[in-house]
């Protein structure tokens, strides 16, 4: 009886190690262009927002060469200050692009309603739009591909030196 609870007890501490050191090896892959890959979709499915505040959606294999966009749609509602906004996109040669520009500024949030097909369930991608440079890897933050604790620092030290300009002006 006290054996098999020394057993049961290892057994346990094995798994949550092993489960603890594969929660920390997951690192966020990102995107050839620069954006963010959006987890789950195959095609791997890349969000990237260009200068203009356009979005583009790029499709990629698992050894992340392009694709042709096939049957896929898209569209995003972004919560910014001023409203929601709905933004619908099109296909254009093998990507979908969106059809309007998303809202100025950034940190407000997104939500990317994702279809494989037109009779899919849509899957949702949420998270914010944060256009600044990650201190880490040198991507945008919304795209950052660092681990947790390095992606709150760096947010930290952006939002206090945004904070100090908008002090200065």
């Amino acid at each position: 009886m006290k054996k098999t609870r020394i057993l049961a007890g290892a057994f346990a501490i094995v798994c949550i190690a092993a489960l603890t050191l594969n929660a920390a090896d997951k690192k966020r892959i990102g995107g050839p262009k620069g954006g963010r890959l959006l987890e789950g979709t195959e095609p791997k499915a890349e969000f990237y927002l260009e200068k203009d505040h356009t979005v583009t959606i790029t499709f990629y294999d698992a050894t992340l060469k392009p694709v042709s966009a096939a049957g896929q749609s898209l569209a995003i509602i972004a919560d910014a200050k001023n409203g929601k906004t709905s933004v619908e996109f099109e296909k254009k040669r093998d990507v979908l692009v969106s059809k309007t520009r998303l809202p100025e500024g950034d940190l407000y949030n997104l939500v990317l309603q994702f279809k494989q097909t037109a009779e899919a369930k849509p899957q949702n991608f949420r998270f914010k739009l944060e256009t600044h440079t990650c201190s880490g890897c040198k991507r945008a933050e919304y795209a950052c591909t660092c681990d947790e604790e390095r992606r709150s620092k760096s947010r930290s030290i952006w939002l206090s030196r945004r904070a100090y300009s908008q002090i200065l002006t």
